[in-house]
């Protein structure tokens, strides 16, 4: 077989593997071979006989294996129809991975409940199969089980899935207390413009990390005289930023202040998992963590995150732009409290459940029954802080809340650099968005929305409210090229359909 076609079969097993929701480990276990020619092959890099393909076929069970080659999925909307009904919120796809990266902590077996089974979590379990951690689906596929190995294969890394996620960044805190030399590849993820990691490095710096960037690859030095001093100040109050400090601080045998640091939900989610390896945390949910840390981490740990405060937000904006009556459920609303309140103010009618404990014990929770409103634009413009602030990946919401009220509404996403600009793929479905510069749109409600065919946004959000959007438009749609949205989303599509929504998953032939 030429490389041309041994990638393109590669390509195809592993949509199948992740399709069933295996990791690399599991199809090897089952046709009996290793993880590492299963990486291979899935990278085009091996020959493959027909029997073999044939064999992946049945393991699989897929058809598709042995008949042709998956393209990329899309998504054809016949919008115009009303949503019904009650839906769950899912667990937090940004908690998930940060806790996939606190596993490399533990020496012990770990077990996550409800993981969130998008390609975010995929991808990461991926880089952790190819250097020998063990995860398997366990209890109907609904909960992850995480055994690492004795010593971890970082030259074996799978870097085509490490180079497809920005969470990959997260290694570094772990990986400084396991050796003295390694390499990672430069982090992906979303097309949102230049994202500096420098203050990563200005953080994990007080750890003895030093890093060199070239080809690609970031090569990290661990000097093992160093240690904090005093207080790390983060230079960017950043999610992933103090997820990294946290993790390098877990395991220093000491006590690390890190000042400036994120109290958003996946952090607080990381800090709650931490307790449960050993590491005292002081401070959760402020911008002070008092770390203290352990040097050896062996033990076996059950903990199951909480949900998704984004897609309680993206459930929130599809009941609203359909003109709808929707419950919620599992709305973890100490991380929505400014969203509901902007809402409020421009007129939302909605119903709340009382609150209750989520599975962790600690977040806390609630039932929210959104119905049809007459929503004028808010006074004031709509713009990210750090939690308790309005969340930076709620904005884009916003944009098609905006336009189904009444007015203009300003929206300025000064976090990213090219975020704002795909909010104007809006406008090929009626909507009124200009760009005032690459942070701020002026949106004209309301909108008279129109089908239309389109490629998705290379950006998580702003593709799911252009999804949104599609919804609420009479006639068909088609978004081609979805596997952005199955980065963040869990079977959103299939979940959309079942308080109402028409979308139909399919492939070019």
């Amino acid at each position: 077989m030429t490389d041309a076609y041994l990638a393109r079969i590669g390509k195809l097993i592993r949509d199948a593997r992740q399709h069933r929701g295996w990791t690399q480990s599991q199809l090897a276990e089952a046709l009996g071979t290793s993880q590492s020619a299963v990486n291979r092959i899935e990278r085009g890099n091996q020959n493959i006989s027909l029997d073999m393909i044939a064999r992946i076929g049945e393991a699989l069970d897929s058809e598709i294996v042995s008949l042709g080659y998956a393209g990329p999925m899309h998504l054809r909307v016949v919008g115009g129809r009303r949503l019904s009904g009650a839906i769950d919120v899912k667990t937090s796809k940004n908690a998930c991975v940060a806790l996939l990266c606190a596993t490399l902590l533990n020496a012990g077996r770990t077990t996550l409940r409800r993981v969130a089974r998008i390609e975010e979590v995929y991808r990461i379990l991926e880089v952790l199969g190819s250097i020998g951690v063990r995860a398997r689906w366990i209890n109907d596929g609904n909960d992850l089980e995480i055994v690492p190995p004795a010593e971890l294969d970082l030259a074996a890394m799978d870097t085509e899935a490490a180079r497809r996620t920005r969470s990959v960044i997260m290694f570094l805190g772990p990986l400084l207390h396991r050796m003295d030399h390694f390499k990672i590849p430069y982090a992906g993820g979303c097309d949102l413009g230049t994202r500096t990691v420098q203050p990563h490095m200005t953080a994990l710096r007080h750890f003895g990390l030093e890093v060199t960037a070239t080809d690609g690859t970031y090569h990290a030095q661990v000097d093992r005289s160093v240690a904090p001093t005093r207080a790390i100040v983060l230079t960017e109050r950043g999610d992933t930023v103090t997820e990294n400090a946290l993790l390098a601080a877990a395991r220093h045998d000491g006590v690390t202040v890190i000042r400036n640091a994120s109290s958003n939900y996946m952090v607080q989610d990381l800090c709650f998992f931490l307790e449960e390896l050993g590491v005292k945390v002081e401070g959760i949910g402020t911008t002070t963590l008092t770390v203290h840390g352990v040097a050896t981490i062996d033990r076996d740990v059950d903990y199951a995150p909480s949900e998704d405060p984004v897609e309680a937000m993206s459930l929130l904006a599809a009941a609203v732009v359909t003109e709808s009556e929707l419950t919620i459920r599992r709305v973890p609303v100490e991380f929505m409290e400014i969203e509901l309140a902007v809402l409020e103010e421009m007129g939302l009618d909605h119903e709340r459940s009382p609150e209750y404990a989520a599975d962790n014990g600690r977040t806390r929770l609630l039932d929210l029954t959104v119905r049809p409103s007459k929503l004028r634009a808010p006074i004031d413009k709509i713009h990210p802080m750090p939690f308790p602030g309005l969340n930076i990946d709620n904005v884009p919401f916003f944009a098609a809340i905006a336009a189904a009220a009444q007015g203009q509404t300003l929206i300025h996403d000064w976090v990213y650099d090219n975020r704002a600009i795909y909010l104007t793929d809006l406008n090929r479905l009626g909507a009124d968005v200009k760009l005032l510069d690459p942070h701020r749109v002026l949106v004209e409600g309301p909108t008279r929305w129109r089908s239309a065919e389109m490629m998705c946004p290379p950006a998580l959000r702003p593709a799911v409210v252009v999804l949104l959007a599609m919804m609420a438009a009479e006639g068909t749609s088609v978004l081609r090229n979805v596997y952005v949205i199955n980065r963040g989303y869990e079977d959103l599509a299939e979940r959309l359909n079942s308080i109402g929504a028409q979308i139909e998953i399919f492939r070019d032939i």
